[in-house]
């Protein structure tokens, strides 16, 4: 089913998502008594890079060329599949949650084929650590929508996030607190932020996401970047309907909130990289499964409940 007005509101948060990675940078800038960059820093930013003419490894395939367009497609038709503004999707069918994750894969799977492609061996180890963190985050999201799942009795997200009403906060407090702790974790590693890496690090040796696209330049850049901060807006789409519920409100108050709850979630990123700093390689795994622990300990509580 395909809602007109969700569209719109979907082309609006491709609008938008540069922004979140500049709040970010603002509010780190704050925490450091900086001015910082520009809120919109990655708008310039990417309006230079499509100006510049690419240029490749002699090593390179087809695939370092085709993959910053499937990173792309592949996050915005995910972006399609989320509820924004508190309405149903752009695209919401029965099961879209399984597409959804399938989305997000493919886009990582060529980022990960794209770095080996390039023979490098440091590209190479951070697609080795990309290709297991997200191993480990992904069955902390499926199991915090398990208990969505079973408590909603829906299987697509726009008919879970519909139910995700005040009453239904009032009452599971517990669960869904664990859950939107457990998906906060999720974030950060799926957006490849402090504690998980540092998108502003230049040491290879400690580098995730950033020494994977280290050999990529101009316009092709400029399509991952823009890719990226989606995929920001995507999973900080999901925390923010699952917090907050603006349900038989007009729909210029559901903008609004669902607008201030995405900078809400961008100030607590910058908030906390400016607290906490880079774990340890060695203990980044565990961090990660901490995140599926709570989505589980919910999942046992939702059970047990029933």
């Amino acid at each position: 089913m395909i809602s007109p007005l969700s569209i719109i509101f979907w082309l609006l948060m491709m609008l938008m998502a540069p922004v979140l990675p500049g709040v970010i940078n603002k509010t780190k800038a704050f925490f450091a008594g900086r001015q910082g960059p520009p809120v919109f820093q990655l708008y310039y930013d990417i309006s230079k890079l499509l100006r510049k003419t690419s240029v490749y490894s002699e090593t390179s395939t087809v695939v370092t060329r085709l993959a910053p367009l499937a990173i792309l497609f592949s996050t915005l038709a995910a972006a399609l599949l989320v509820p924004i503004a508190f309405r149903s999707a752009g695209l919401s069918f029965a099961g879209d949650i399984i597409l959804l994750a399938y989305l997000l894969g493919i886009g990582r799977f060529f980022m990960v084929l794209a770095a080996l492609d390039r023979g490098s061996a440091f590209e190479g180890m951070g697609a080795a650590r990309e290709v297991l963190y997200s191993a480990l985050a992904e069955p902390a999201l499926f199991c915090g929508l398990l208990v969505l799942i079973n408590e909603t009795s829906q299987i697509s997200l726009s008919g879970i996030y519909e139910k995700l009403t005040t009453e239904f906060w009032l009452e599971n407090p517990a669960t869904l607190l664990l859950i939107a702790t457990s998906w906060m974790i999720i974030l950060l590693v799926e957006n490849a932020r402090i504690p998980i890496d540092d998108p502003n690090t230049h040491l290879e040796l400690t580098m995730i996401h950033e020494v994977m696209i280290l050999d990529y330049s101009s316009k092709d850049l400029a399509l991952i970047e823009f890719a990226s901060a989606v995929k920001l807006a995507v999973f900080s789409s999901l925390l923010v309907g699952l917090v907050f519920s603006c349900q038989g409100m007009s729909v210029l108050v559901q903008l609004a909130v669902f607008v201030a709850g995405m900078l809400l979630v961008s100030i607590i990123i910058g908030a906390i990289e400016s607290s906490i700093a880079r774990m340890k390689l060695l203990h980044i795994p565990k961090f990660i499964v901490g995140s599926g622990a709570l989505a589980i300990i919910a999942l046992i509580l939702k059970l047990s409940g029933n």
